[in-house]
This record gives structure tokens, C-alpha cells and sequence, in this order.
């Protein structure tokens, strides 16, 4: 069979979008050496047309330079032709990658979304709402317990309160008494330190003995007030 009607060749993929830009992109890059040849040959001719008088020897030689120019602008039509055509390919490339960003984005979704609903089945809000009633309750029980616990032992429940704001009035007062001009009694000076004031007992003596009224003392004394020590005499 296979030598009758042949066998079926296989088709070979079509190119991708970034083979393809690739591709032109190279064909651009050539066409762009070709033009900066030309620019570096119609320069040379430049010059020459300035070196060269006027006459067939410089109509020959913009005659060459024109033929160059006209190569150079088909060039630059076909440069700017894959250059179009490489745009249009990148166009294309950023919107398939933008399609398949989205495809990962929804499946991601898709994949959250069943897990967050088997997450939420788990979780009843009638019982989060019985949980924080509960936690709500012991913890009223725990202030009453430590309510009760702080309590003082040897307390008379009887106590009134308007006879416990008399008795500190009536120590206010007698604060009050014991201060005199606003001073307080312990820091008000001792009886006994005036009685010593009054006694005026001599002061303690200095070790010198008073030099008589008329009599020189002839003793010299250092800077410490002690005898001096008389020093070695000169004589022979």
C-alpha cells in the first residue's frame, strides 16, 4: 500500500512567535551592516567630490555616489519593513504570555478556592460563637475567684463610714497641733540644745599657753603652729 499511494509525511510543527521575531530580527541586523557600508563608501565619495573639479571627473564620480544613495534608501525600506514586522511579532509574544499568565492565575484561584471551602467546612461559626461565650463565662468565674481570694481576714462588717471619716478628721487635727508655725514638732530644734546654748561652757584649750600682757614670746612657730626647730648655726 504504501508503495502505491506513499507514505504520509509527518508536518513539522510551525515555528513559534520568538523563532520567527528572532529570525527577522538577524535578517534586520544584516540588512543594517549593509547599510552603514554603503554610508562609509558615499562618505569616501564625499570627499572626493570635494577634491575634484568641476567636470566629467566629478560628474562620474556623483554618479557613483547616487547609485549608492538609491541602494541605501532600498535598504533602509527593507531594514524598516522587518523592524514593523519584529514589532508586530513581540505584540503578539507579550499577549500569549499575557493569555497564559491569566490560565496560571485561574487555575491557582481554582486550586485556593477548593481548599478554602474544605478548610471552611471544618469551621462552624456557631460553634466559635458557643467557644467565645464559654471563654467569655470562665473568665468571669476567674475575677470572682480572685475577687475572693483577695479578700482580709479580722474585718468587722459593721464599720461605718462616716465614723472612720470623723476619726481622720479628728487625726488631721491634732497633726495640726503638733506643728507650730507651720513646722513640724520633730523637726522643731531640741530643749536640750538650747539649754546647752544657754549654759555657754568655754571652749576646749589649743595646748599654747597665753603669753602674758608685756612679754614677747619669743618661740617661733612653723605653718603647722608648732615650735620651730632652730636651724644649724654658721659660726665656726
Amino acid at each position: 500500500m504504501k508503495r502505491v499511494f506513499g507514505a504520509k509525511k509527518d508536518k513539522e510543527p510551525p515555528p513559534s512567535v520568538q523563532d520567527t521575531s528572532d529570525r527577522i530580527t538577524k535578517r534586520g541586523d544584516n540588512v543594517e551592516e549593509k547599510i552603514k557600508k554603503l554610508d562609509a563608501e558615499l562618505a569616501k565619495y564625499k570627499e572626493q567630490i570635494k577634491r575634484t573639479r568641476p567636470g566629467p571627473a566629478q560628474e562620474a564620480v556623483k554618479a557613483r555616489a547616487m547609485r549608492v544613495l538609491k541602494q541605501r534608501r532600498m535598504y533602509e525600506g527593507q531594514r524598516d519593513m522587518l523592524y514593523n514586522q519584529t514589532f508586530n511579532l513581540d505584540q503578539v509574544a507579550f499577549a500569549a504570555e499575557g493569555i497564559k499568565d491569566a490560565q496560571q492565575t485561574m487555575s491557582a484561584l481554582k486550586s485556593a478556592n477548593k481548599d478554602l471551602k474544605g478548610m471552611m467546612k471544618t469551621v462552624n461559626i456557631q460553634d466559635v460563637d458557643s467557644l467565645q461565650d464559654e471563654m467569655m463565662d470562665l473568665m468571669d468565674v476567674s475575677s470572682e475567684i480572685q475577687e475572693s481570694l483577695g479578700r482580709s481576714y479580722n474585718l468587722p462588717d459593721d464599720i461605718d463610714e462616716d465614723e472612720l471619716l470623723g476619726e481622720l478628721d479628728a487625726l488631721e487635727a491634732d497633726m495640726g497641733f503638733e506643728t507650730e508655725g507651720g513646722v513640724p514638732s520633730y523637726l522643731q530644734p531640741d530643749k536640750e540644745s538650747d539649754l546647752e546654748g544657754e549654759l555657754n561652757f568655754p571652749s576646749a584649750p589649743t595646748g599654747h599657753a597665753p603669753v602674758p600682757p608685756g612679754r614677747v614670746n619669743m618661740q617661733a612657730e612653723d605653718e603647722l603652729g608648732l615650735p620651730a626647730v632652730p636651724g644649724p648655726s654658721l659660726r665656726n
